[in-house]
């Protein structure tokens, strides 16, 4: 008996970071039944069920879930655990009980039931009351989870996994995708919300062209009509930025308290003008691309000589110029049409801002201080006051003015001393090099002869006696006759 081909895994899932960046080891314990590591390891626990969360995610939001398209909703069954196979891995064996227990995916807002998401009226974040949720836990769910909440069974308790997924089997949102989504289609509906009544008004077939083409909010994907139906109900229910009345959606602003948070019966007319206009333009459009292509095949056939094809296909040609002509001619009037609607709607806000205005100005000029008596008065004593302020100043002023000249006649009076002090220094300095100068010149004319020079000079003559020459030799007579 031969055995059974291994199955091969999933080689998409090799693709996402969460799997190439993780090793093989890690993989394997990843893929094996965490749910005993509960006990026995928390941290490790909590670390796994994250990864577990963050890994659903990102199955549904890369299209990467078998038999559905959808991105924001994760379809829990046993063939999910196939798509997650890994070749080297295998399957995930604990995935039911992650998604099933108690304070894992389902409890912590990470995966919600489809049909609790879009039928609850209160967000998803609010919590409510112990009571609100034990009640919620006896009924919404089922008994056997219920009891084990309340500690009347063993919540660790074998399960087989078979047992598991009938319990768990269903539609869960995920709300991490949803949130992501509901970021980028809030930044695209704001950027229009001021724009034009018409620009804050969507039929759903209209938003699901808009945001649910590929790419348009999450990148490389397309959201199902069931992700916007989920999406729709997230921005009206938990961001409250749009209203809905059946299949009209209405962008508001949510930071105004005036605005109404409701679909008049002036929404549904504008947004009946916008849909016809929308549906000419695209009536126009295909009419286009039908003439370019009967113009091709005229010129095919042409030459190729077939002239009574090339005469059918002119007399088509024809007959969708003069039905493009007819539908340009609606749809110019039902765009004035729709433009006039919009600008009297919005005249209509203009008013209700004049008359809120006008209503606001009335009730300041009323007020008491505002009243013609009273401004005269307090002109009056503001007057006064600004007079008796002038004299306080010129007060003022004038003392300074006083202290200032006495201050400075002051100074004055000192420099003028320091410099007579000065010159009486610089006489006295005069007078005493006077009297120095004329004790030298007396001590010079008295004659000096002391008796030390000769005896000096002898002495000198002794040591060095001087040479005879006839310079020397000259009388008195011609020394003194000498020039």
């Amino acid at each position: 008996m031969s055995s059974s081909p291994a199955r091969k895994g999933n080689p998409k899932l090799t693709e996402l970071s969460l799997f190439s960046s993780v090793s093989k080891a890690r993989l394997k314990s990843l893929y094996s039944d965490i749910t005993r590591q509960k006990t026995s390891n928390p941290a490790a626990y909590t670390s796994n069920v994250e990864w577990w969360k963050r890994t659903l995610g990102t199955l549904a939001a890369h299209g990467l879930q078998v038999g559905t398209s959808d991105t924001l909703i994760l379809h829990a069954s046993p063939e999910l655990v196939e798509t997650l196979r890994l070749e080297g891995v295998g399957k995930p064996l604990g995935l039911a009980a992650v998604i099933v227990r108690k304070s894992e995916l389902r409890d912590n807002l990470s995966l919600i039931p489809l049909d609790e998401f879009m039928n609850s009226t209160t967000s998803v974040y609010y919590r409510g009351s112990l009571a609100y949720r034990a009640a919620s836990y006896a009924l919404g769910r089922p008994l056997w989870w219920a009891l084990e909440r309340l500690s009347l069974v063993d919540s660790e308790s074998v399960e087989s996994e078979t047992s598991l997924w009938k319990k768990l089997k269903g539609k869960y949102v995920v709300l991490q995708n949803v949130e992501k989504a509901a970021d980028a289609v809030t930044d695209l509906l704001r950027q229009n919300v001021t724009l034009s009544p018409a620009d804050s008004l969507y039929s759903f077939q209209a938003f699901r062209r808009q945001f649910g083409q590929m790419g348009a909010v999450l990148e490389g994907i397309a959201l199902s009509e069931f992700d916007l139906r989920v999406l729709v109900r997230f921005l009206e229910r938990d961001r409250k930025i749009i209203v809905t009345d059946e299949e009209v959606i209405k962008v508001v602003d949510s930071s105004n308290p005036e605005v109404p948070k409701v679909i008049t019966s002036l929404d549904r007319g504008i947004l009946e003008l916008k849909t016809a206009v929308e549906n000419l333009e695209q009536q126009v459009e295909l009419l286009n691309r039908r003439i370019a292509e009967k113009t091709r095949k005229i010129k095919e056939c042409l030459g190729g000589n077939l002239k009574e094809l090339a005469m059918t296909h002119l007399k088509s040609r024809k007959l969708y110029e003069e039905l493009l002509g007819k539908r340009l001619g609606s749809l110019e009037i039902l765009q004035s049409t729709l433009f006039q609607v919009e600008a009297a709607a919005q005249d209509v806000e203009i008013m209700k801002q004049y008359e809120s205005s006008t209503a606001t100005l009335r009730a300041i000029l009323s007020h008491p201080s505002l009243q013609r008596e009273k401004i005269d008065a307090t002109m009056d004593a503001m007057a006064e006051a600004s007079a008796e302020q002038r004299e306080v100043d010129e007060a003022i002023r004038t003392g300074i003015q006083t202290g200032a000249e006495s201050e400075d006649e002051a100074a004055l009076q000192a420099e003028l001393a320091c410099l007579v002090a000065e010159i009486q220094n610089e006489e006295k300095e005069r007078e005493e090099l006077r009297a120095l100068e004329a004790a030298s010149m007396a001590s010079e004319a008295l004659p000096s002869v002391p008796s030390g020079t000769l005896i000096g000079a002898d002495s000198r003559e002794e040591h060095h006696p001087r040479a005879h020459s006839p310079v020397h030799a000259k009388s008195p007579v011609m020394e003194k006759d000498a020039p």
